[in-house]
């Protein structure tokens, strides 16, 4: 079996945890960000000291799904019965929502991806391996994965989707995620293996690989997926309506195996349907049998089958949230003075309980929570409307000021948010006058309003999420996915500088640092961090819990 140099930076880690100064959920994450298996890591972390070399161990391809306690062989075939929003989509790059890839990800897949705990695993990719000053990253596929066509996925695939990514002309968000390198920096070395080269050293690539808007495409990819539905995953897309539905078919020749030694998946096809914008709809075709599972259900869903038991609900807590953003371009908000105001105007318990029913951790105004691994507590700043009238004032607004809030009337996290925001904003200073609009058509717009609260999906680490919001390019001009405008050179050096940091005491004192510049003078007020739910029918086994709330059933399963 090959053998391969462990990056010296996991023999930092391992001395970390042998010295208590980090997890074992910490060290595991390490070291598979750099390369090692999680076989190989959970070696090293038992045993306590390095040696020169590890044996390479291939890493599990198939994410870990939750086992089928009642079922001593998993059943073949079925249906299974989604309710889900159905998005208009055309290239994966340019997804803006984790919805948008529900149906698709079926279709398309991955490099990388990141379990329910975390930890990075190879997917698509075999391994991968960087250079000790992270500058060099060596990708290495699976061979012998073929697309639904016939073709086999090689690394001119891999440079063809990774070049389109970092294309600023392909408009995807991406292109901020992976800002320290360019697409002069992707070479192909061999037939299935893709040298990455750096402008600035991170250990988080491994992630980005594995975000939802990286979706492995074949390189004569044209750029509608409606018309081209060509991927590697275990289902074929049969029928797609904008809005109303999708439906899959399980493939005979997909790559991966299930535990019968047969090829994923189990069931043989998926029917995903759109029931409106009203979330009684979904939580009655739940009840009524007509689905098995709902994605991405609301926290009134939530309280309608919490007690119910035909339904299994595993609850996460994430990283995801409700942001309210200000454009800082524009007045009010060119003065921090107005945006500190509005964040002492936040009665944060109470916008938890009204929006959340509970179900969450209070926030504190930064992008960062206990759900992300370099997470440092911050306080969050009272609830002060008296210290809110003093900053307007000092603003040159003695007599207050009104505003225009823009929230998605179908959130409902948004709109409880938005109305005791209003209410309690008022004794502040504030006057704040609520705009409506469906979801669909907040984001048409999302970056363009004055003031408006948008959905944040969970991503593991935060410094992924900071970058992705809140920064520039060279020029200082703001990223694709930077709504607010915001960009502040010492955040961004900081946040460079944490990027490329394993150490993770290191990395939490540069994250604190960026909390409380958020916190002080930035673009978001973020009273609270969100539970997700998923919640499905007792008949349907193997699927797996996602703080991203991704949609995964290549390894589900359905009782008949």
């Amino acid at each position: 079996m090959e053998e391969k140099k462990v990056h010296p930076l996991v023999d930092e880690a391992q001395s970390a945890l042998a010295k208590g100064q980090i997890s074992r959920r910490e060290f595991l994450r390490i070291s598979t960000l750099l390369g090692v298996s999680l076989t190989s890591a959970n070696i090293l972390a038992a045993c306590g000291v390095t040696t020169p070399t590890a044996t390479a161990v291939p890493a599990t391809a198939a994410p870990t799904a939750v086992p089928t306690p009642t079922a001593p062989a998993i059943p073949r075939g079925g249906v299974l019965n989604v309710a889900c929003r159905v998005e208009r989509v055309s290239d994966p790059a340019q997804f803006s929502l984790v919805s948008a890839s529900h149906p698709w990800r079926h279709v398309f897949e991955y490099l990388t991806h990141t379990d329910p705990q975390g930890i990075t695993h190879p997917y698509l990719l075999d391994s991968w391996k960087a250079s000790d000053d992270l500058l060099t990253w060596t990708l290495v596929l699976k061979q012998g994965i073929k697309f639904n066509n016939g073709q086999e996925l090689t690394a001119d695939d891999v440079v063809f989707n990774i070049k389109r990514w970092l294309d600023p002309n392909t408009k995807s968000s991406m292109l901020s995620a992976m800002s320290y390198m360019d697409g002069s920096g992707v070479e192909k070395t061999d037939k299935y293996t893709v040298t990455l080269h750096l402008k600035n050293p991170t250990i988080f690539l491994p992630d980005n690989l594995g975000q939802y808007q990286a979706a492995i495409v074949p390189a004569t990819f044209g750029g509608d997926i409606t018309k081209e539905p060509i991927g590697t995953g275990p289902f074929t897309m049969v029928e797609y309506v904008a809005t109303e539905r999708a439906h899959l078919k399980a493939r005979a020749d997909y790559w991966q195996m299930g535990v019968d030694g047969k090829p994923l998946p189990y069931l043989d096809e998926i029917v995903m349907v759109m029931l409106g914008e009203d979330q009684a709809a979904y939580v009655s075709a739940l009840q009524s049998g007509q689905v098995d599972t709902i994605l991405e259900p609301t926290v009134s869903t939530w309280e309608a089958v919490k007690d119910d038991k035909r339904f299994t609900i595993v609850s996460t807590p994430t990283a995801a949230t409700r942001v309210l953003r200000l454009r800082v371009d524009q007045e009010p908000w060119t003065k921090n003075e107005v945006r500190q105001a509005l964040k002492y105007c936040h009665n944060r318990e109470k916008i938890l309980q009204l929006a959340l029913q509970g179900q969450g951790v209070i926030g504190n105004d930064t992008h960062v929570t206990q759900a992300n691994p370099e997470y440092a507590k911050l306080d969050p700043l009272p609830f002060d409307t008296a210290k809110s009238k003093a900053l307007l004032a000092q603003a040159g607004y003695p007599d207050g000021v009104t505003v225009e809030l823009t929230v998605a009337s179908d959130w409902p996290e948004s709109m409880a948010y938005a109305q005791a925001l209003k209410e309690d904003a008022a004794a502040g200073g504030f006057t704040i006058n609520l705009k409506t609009m469906p979801a669909s058509q907040y984001w048409n717009g999302w970056t363009d309003f004055n003031m408006g609260i948008t959905w944040w999906a969970h991503r593991t680490q935060a410094l992924i999420t900071l970058g992705l919001a809140y920064t520039g390019d060279a020029d200082g001009k703001p990223g694709a996915w930077n709504e607010s405008h915001w960009v502040d050179a010492e955040f961004s050096q900081i946040l460079t500088e944490a990027t490329g940091t394993l150490d993770l005491d290191a990395r939490k004192a540069f994250a604190l640092q960026l909390e409380k510049i958020q916190q002080d003078r930035g673009s978001i007020c973020s009273p609270f961090f969100m539970d997700v739910w998923k919640i499905y029918t007792t008949k349907v086994h193997g699927v797996e819990p996602s703080p991203d709330e991704y949609a995964i059933f290549t390894e589900t399963s359905k009782e008949a």
